[in-house]
């Protein structure tokens, strides 16, 4: 991938996470990218919705792995809006997905949301997390150029 196309990826996953803000959940989106550039999943997040923690790379992560082999999944990445937070990291690297690129930092998600009881962050990135495991999820992240694109869906939303 070049990174012309992460940053198209990561555009797709900022619309599915308008999806999601339009539908009446947290702004958070993800895409799955076999390695020959196809999209072949998207993940919404539906907390709001299902009352649980559905973030949108755990729903795209738990259906990959029941549709797709772990080899093939081994060679995808998934893009999303916003760092994965420590329960979506451990989904995906369970999932055998091999790469992950996000456009903002779960930091400064936390910035934004401060202590809003809707997203408990905790400053844990997403490398500590993968560090931990038998094999590595290649990580790439924050995208600068995208940053403020992702950051637009939560301007506000959060105060509400």
């Amino acid at each position: 991938m070049t990174r012309k196309s992460d940053l198209d990826y990561l555009r797709m996953a900022i619309k599915v996470a308008d999806k999601s803000k339009a539908g009446g959940n947290h702004p958070f989106g993800s895409v799955l990218v076999d390695d020959s550039g196809a999209v072949i999943g998207e993940g919404l997040n539906t907390t709001s919705v299902d009352g649980g923690p559905g973030h949108s790379e755990a729903n795209l992560a738990r259906v990959a792995a029941r549709n797709f082999a772990p080899d093939l999944l081994r060679k995808c990445t998934l893009y999303t809006s916003v760092e994965p937070c420590s329960m979506c990291s451990g989904t995906i690297y369970w999932a055998n997905i091999g790469k992950v690129a996000y456009g903002m930092s779960e930091k400064r998600l936390a910035e934004m949301t401060g202590d809003n009881p809707e997203n408990q962050t905790q400053d844990l990135p997403c490398r500590e997390v993968f560090k931990a495991g038998q094999w590595q999820v290649e990580v790439f992240g924050p995208f600068p150029e995208v940053e403020n694109e992702v950051a637009a869906a939560h301007i506000g939303f959060w105060d509400r």
